[in-house]
C-alpha cells in the first residue's frame, strides 16, 4: 500500500496527539497527588460548585431540575466538544483515510473488534457481580494520544504503517465506545426533547447538503442539539458525534479554481515596492485585492477540515487536560487489598491481557487464513508490540467508568476509585511493556 498520500495529514495528526498526551500525563499525575493531600477538600469543593449560564428564562446548564456542577459541565459539555472532534476525525477517515475503502479498513476493524470484545468478556468473567459488572465496557477503548506518544519515543525506527494501523484501530475503538455510550448509558428518555433534537439534526443535514459552509451555523445548531439531548435522557456527548457528521467535507471552491483566482489577484498587485515614496501603507485597491485573496483562501478549505484543525489545540490542551484533572484523581485512603482484587484487578487484566489477546489473535487469524494481508513493514512481532499498546485506555475508559459508577448510591465512589486505579495502572503497564517489546524488535536496523 502506498502511504505517501497520508504522510502530511497523518504526521500533523500524530504530532498533535503526542503533544496532547504529554500534557495529559502531567495533569493526571497532579490530580493523583492532590487527591492524597489536604488539598483534597478544596479540590472536591471546586468541582462540586454549580454552574449557571442564563439566557432569559433558559439556563443552558440546568438539567432534570438542578444546575450542573463544574464536574458535570466538564463530563457532559466539554466532553461533547471532544466527541465532536472525534466525529470529525472519523468522518475524515471514512472519506479519505484508512476507513475509506474495505481494503484499507478491514484489518484494523478486525483488530478493533477483537480489542473490544475480548476485554469485555474477560472483565465479565472476572467481575460478574452487580453493580460492579456495570463497568464491563471500561477496558474496550484505546487512547490514541498516549499510545502514539509511546510510539514517538522510539523515533524513526517505527514504520509509518505501524502508526497508521494503531491510529486506525483506535479510531474504530472510539466508534465502538460511542455506540456503547449511546446504547447503554442513556435512560429516562423524554420523547418531546428527542423529537426536537431530531428536527434540528435534520436542519443541519439539509444545511450540509445545500452547501452551507458557515461554521457558526453548525456550532449554533450543534449547541441546540446538545441541550436537547442533555434534557432528553440521551447522553449529550452523542450530540457532538452526530453534529460532526453533518459538517460538509466539500469546500466551496475547488483547488484549481482557487489557484486561478489567486494568480489573477496577484497580477493586480505592484511587483516592486515604491521605496522612493516611502509607501508603507496599502492603497484601497491593494487592500481590496488582499481581502479577496483571504476570502477565497477560506473557501478552499472545507468546514470539516477547518473545524478539525481549529479544535485540535482546544481539545488537546484545554478539554482533555481539564477532564483528566477532574477525573484521574485516585484516593488511597482506606484502600485495602480487597479493593485491588475487585474492580481494579478486573480492569487491569482486561486492559493488559484482554487487549493484547483480542487485537493480536483476531488480526493474526485474519492474516493466517489469507482473508487479509498484513500491512507493509509489519510482522507478528510488531503486531504483538502494537497490540500491547492497545491496552493504554485512558480518556474514554475514564469517561465510561464515570458513567458506570458515579451515579450509584453509597458504593459508587468506591467502585469508581477502584476503576480509576485499574485504568491508570493497566495503561502504564501496557505502555511500558509495549515500548520495551517494540524497542527490542526494532533495535536491529534491518527490522526497521
Amino acid at each position: 500500500m502506498d502511504y505517501n498520500i497520508f504522510k502530511s495529514p497523518l504526521r500533523h495528526f500524530i504530532k498533535a496527539k503526542i503533544n496532547g498526551g504529554a500534557v495529559l500525563l502531567f495533569v493526571a499525575a497532579a490530580a493523583m497527588i492532590i487527591a492524597n493531600t489536604p488539598l483534597r477538600e478544596t479540590y472536591d469543593a471546586f468541582f462540586a460548585k454549580e454552574v449557571i449560564l442564563q439566557f432569559g428564562d433558559i439556563n443552558l446548564f440546568h438539567v432534570h431540575g438542578r444546575n450542573m456542577t463544574f464536574m458535570s459541565l466538564i463530563n457532559d459539555a466539554l466532553m461533547a466538544i471532544f466527541f465532536f472532534s472525534v466525529g470529525l476525525e472519523i468522518k475524515r477517515e471514512i472519506l479519505v483515510g484508512e476507513l475509506s475503502s474495505p481494503r484499507k479498513a478491514l484489518l484494523p476493524v478486525v483488530a478493533a473488534c477483537g480489542g473490544m470484545l475480548v476485554p469485555i468478556l474477560i472483565f465479565s468473567l472476572i467481575c460478574p457481580e452487580s453493580p460492579a459488572s456495570r463497568g464491563a465496557a471500561i477496558p474496550m477503548a484505546t487512547d490514541i494520544a498516549f499510545s502514539l506518544g509511546v510510539l514517538s519515543l522510539l523515533g524513526k525506527r517505527i514504520p509509518l504503517s505501524l502508526k497508521i494501523f494503531l491510529t486506525t484501530f483506535a479510531v474504530v475503538d472510539d466508534i465502538g465506545g460511542i455506540i456503547v455510550i449511546g446504547a447503554f448509558y442513556s435512560s429516562n428518555l423524554i420523547l418531546e426533547y428527542l423529537l426536537w433534537a431530531l428536527g434540528i439534526i435534520f436542519i443541519l443535514w439539509i444545511g450540509g447538503k445545500a452547501g452551507i459552509n458557515s461554521k457558526l451555523f453548525y456550532i449554533f445548531f450543534g449547541i441546540v442539539v446538545w441541550y436537547l439531548f442533555l434534557n432528553s435522557g440521551i447522553h449529550p456527548t452523542i450530540a457532538g458525534v452526530i453534529g460532526a457528521f453533518t459538517v460538509p467535507a466539500r469546500p466551496k471552491l475547488n483547488i484549481y479554481k482557487y489557484v486561478g483566482e489567486i494568480r489573477a489577484s496577484l497580477q493586480k498587485l505592484p511587483e516592486t515596492a515604491d521605496m522612493a515614496n516611502n509607501k508603507y501603507m496599502l492603497s484601497n485597491s491593494e487592500r481590496a485585492i488582499l481581502r479577496h485573496v483571504e476570502s477565497v483562501s477560506d473557501k478552499v478549505i472545507s468546514p470539516l477540515q477547518s473545524m478539525d484543525d481549529n479544535l485540535h489545540p482546544l481539545v488537546n490542551y484545554v478539554v482533555m487536560p481539564l477532564f483528566a484533572f477532574a477525573n484521574a484523581s485516585i484516593s488511597f485512603e482506606h484502600f485495602t487489598l480487597a479493593d485491588i482484587e475487585g474492580v481494579t484487578l478486573s480492569v487491569f487484566i482486561a486492559l493488559v491481557l484482554g487487549k493484547l489477546l483480542g487485537i493480536f489473535s483476531f488480526t493474526w487469524l485474519a492474516v493466517k487464513s489469507k482473508l487479509l494481508n498484513m500491512p507493509e513493514h509489519m510482522d507478528a512481532r510488531s503486531l504483538l508490540g502494537v497490540s500491547m499498546l492497545g491496552g493504554i485506555g485512558f480518556t474514554v475508559s475514564l469517561f465510561i467508568a464515570n458513567l458506570s459508577y458515579a451515579g450509584l448510591p453509597d458504593i459508587g465512589p468506591t467502585l469508581l476509585n477502584q476503576a480509576k486505579l485499574g485504568i491508570i495502572s493497566g495503561s502504564v503497564f501496557a505502555g511500558l511493556a509495549g515500548y520495551l517489546l517494540l524497542k527490542h524488535f526494532y533495535k536491529n536496523p534491518r527490522n526497521r
